[in-house]
């Protein structure tokens, strides 16, 4: 089992950043993809932003250009810089792990942090 721990959330006007940030721990072997997605209220959840093992990275068309996905595969960390915060931007934002064994792909989500932002 990974758990994750997510930091960062909170309230900011439009056209503010902030950075959230996960912590991985527990079974973290084999971890391949960290990211994050978002879920705005009456809205399905969306991707942000992934990072695979190999350091490529993918981005939501509506964030690219201002949101940034960092990762430390020595700590077990993915970060997320947001700029250039927009009210759209709000919403809970989950942080994303999976692991492949054995060809097996395994889904991890760590409990959400709000992101407010205000116009």
């Amino acid at each position: 089992q990974v758990h994750l721990v997510e930091s960062g959330g909170g309230a900011v006007q439009a056209g503010g950043s902030l950075r959230l940030s996960c912590a991985a721990s527990g079974s973290i072997f084999s971890i391949y993809t960290m990211g994050w997605y978002r879920q705005a209220p009456g809205k399905q959840r969306e991707l942000v932003a992934t990072t695979p093992s190999g350091g490529s990275t993918n981005y939501a068309d509506s964030v690219k250009g201002r949101f940034t996905i960092s990762r430390d595969n020595a700590e077990n960390t993915v970060s997320l810089q947001m700029s250039s915060l927009k009210p759209e931007d709000t919403a809970v934002y989950y942080c994303y792990v999976n692991r492949v064994i054995a060809g097996n792909l395994y889904s991890y989500w760590g409990q959400g942090t709000q992101v407010t932002v205000s116009s």
